[in-house]
């Protein structure tokens, strides 16, 4: 029996799955999916966990059951290419015939001195809970400090202004508008929205330092009573660790057929693979489906394909909240309630379809 061995259950992880059961994979192959928790995490909703608006169930998703899927529960600690093996914290070592390595991000702190240390992260479902504590457990009138104004920080924003209409909420962005990567028209709106309902946005920001409660904005002191951390991302540890070849920040360089140039048994999907594209769940998902025709021609040993498409990927959508949201669909900017109603629907769909 051959093992295939999946780190991590994340979208891309969920994709090779759900593509591959129930009929696509050889009797002859088990799955093995290793990841920390027992569960399927909806990484794009950990924003409204944090901030209180919804329920731990409402983002896990079981996952899929099949005679020859396996599943291992643990905290990785290495990846040894030589050995063909999965090192844990605990337990025996997992010997793998073919690897998906999906293992998302992490914080990236920018060598910021005291961010690690003085703010807490949403980018995992365990973060997200003792950020969630943290934030709803401050008094009235407290003050929280975002550290980045990406899709996640403004999200968080968002909700949590309207979780906690009693927090004043600043947030802290590099550049002259917010989002300034879209669209002006959609900048603006965002912008708009959070000046409306009082969020403080400080624009062309520079975080030099972070102290308990303390944010420093061109080394002048800001006082927090929390502070969240949503100022970029990176592979995760043990991809960085990896003796592979890397792009600039830090994510895997694949061949075309999206493994290891030197292996081709280690494939890398999501956040950790050197892409065309910013990391986004539609991204992995879209290569976890390059990577099942890659698996499938080769235990049918037939030829592999001589190349893929472009990635499709439809579009970004972000919420302001509950009633608003923001948006780009192909080339089309969407606003306000139509935005929000179909980012819902989406997270809806894909609930529905897995699981």
């Amino acid at each position: 029996m051959k093992n295939l061995v999946i780190l991590g259950g994340g979208y891309g992880g969920m994709r090779i799955l759900h593509r591959l059961l129930p009929n696509q994979l050889p009797a002859d192959v088990n799955i093995t999916l290793v990841d920390k928790n027992p569960y399927h995490c909806l990484k794009t909703e950990y924003y409204a966990l944090a901030a209180g608006t919804i329920s731990d169930h409402h983002i896990r998703v079981t996952f899929p059951e099949h005679p020859n899927l396996h599943y291992k529960y643990g905290e990785v600690t290495s990846v040894d290419l030589d050995n063909k093996q999965i090192l844990f914290q605990d337990g025996e070592p997992l010997l793998y015939d073919e690897l998906v390595i999906g293992l998302g991000c992490e914080d990236k702190y920018h060598n910021v001195p005291g961010a690690e240390e003085h703010s807490c992260s949403i980018q995992t479902i365990d973060q997200s809970r003792k950020a969630s504590q943290l934030l709803n457990n401050l008094p009235a009138g407290a003050t929280v400090g975002i550290v980045g104004a990406g899709l996640s920080g403004v999200e968080l924003a968002s909700e949590l202004r309207e979780s906690r209409t009693d927090l004043k909420v600043k947030l802290f962005d590099r550049g002259s508008i917010i989002l300034s990567a879209f669209p002006e028209r959609l900048s603006r709106y965002v912008q708009s929205w959070f000046e409306e309902n009082g969020v403080d946005i400080i624009n062309g920001a520079n975080v030099t330092k972070v102290e308990e409660n303390t944010i420093y904005n061109h080394d002048e002191p800001v006082h927090c009573d929390a502070i969240v951390w949503t100022a970029g991302i990176q592979p995760s540890r043990i991809v960085r660790e990896l003796p592979v070849e890397k792009d600039v920040q830090g994510r895997v360089v694949l061949s075309l057929h999206h493994h290891l140039p030197q292996d081709e048994n280690v494939f890398v999907v999501g956040d950790c693979a050197s892409l065309p594209h910013a990391p986004s769940a539609q991204l992995a998902e879209a290569q976890a489906e390059q990577i099942v025709q890659v698996l499938t021609a080769r235990w049918k040993n037939e030829p592999l394909p001589e190349s893929f498409p472009p990635f499709k990927l439809k579009g970004i959508l972000g919420s302001l909240g509950k009633k608003h949201g923001f948006g780009l669909v192909g080339e089309r900017a969407l606003t306000g309630r139509v935005a929000r109603l179909l980012k819902s629907g989406i997270l809806w769909m894909y609930k529905y379809h897995n699981g």
